[in-house]
């Protein structure tokens, strides 16, 4: 038996022949948000909202309007103002009551400014105020009701 130290491993060589690299060289990588797909959604939620943008919201006006569209596997849509004026988004996280928006619905809500430039309106605390007649409503467990 010797005391002999063991000899210090020799860096890898970088040669080409076949069979001297049995296995391939893994790389390794910095995780990254965008792997997989996953990108942060920039539109603003009632989630992400910033406390301060939700309570100035909840301070203004009440606003009419007619919802202009909405689907629901995206998870937003536009409302019409009664008043006139450009298409306010609106987020499915700012949808109040039971039922899912559909196009001639009468909605109120009120309005966010949307970041980061402040320039976009959202429609926040959105409440359904009468059923668009004669279509077919659907709520969030899934019912189908008749108007």
């Amino acid at each position: 038996m010797s005391s002999e130290p063991p000899p210090p491993p020799q860096p890898p060589t970088h040669q080409t022949s076949v069979g001297l690299l049995d296995t391939p060289r893994a790389r390794d990588r910095s995780p990254s948000p965008l792997r997989g797909n996953v990108v942060p959604s920039p539109l603003p939620t009632r989630r992400t909202r910033t406390f301060s943008a939700t309570v100035r919201a909840s301070q203004g006006p009440v606003y009419k309007g007619v919802c202009k569209c909405f689907c629901r596997s995206k998870g937003h849509g536009f409302i019409t103002p009664a008043d006139g004026g450009p298409d306010i988004f609106l987020h499915i996280s700012d949808v109040e009551g039971e039922y899912v928006p559909v196009e001639g619905d009468e909605v109120t809500y009120k309005m966010c400014s949307i970041p980061p430039k402040n320039e976009k309106l959202q429609a926040v605390e959105v409440v359904i105020t009468h059923l668009a007649p004669g279509t077919k409503h659907e709520t969030w467990s899934g019912h189908v009701i008749s108007s």
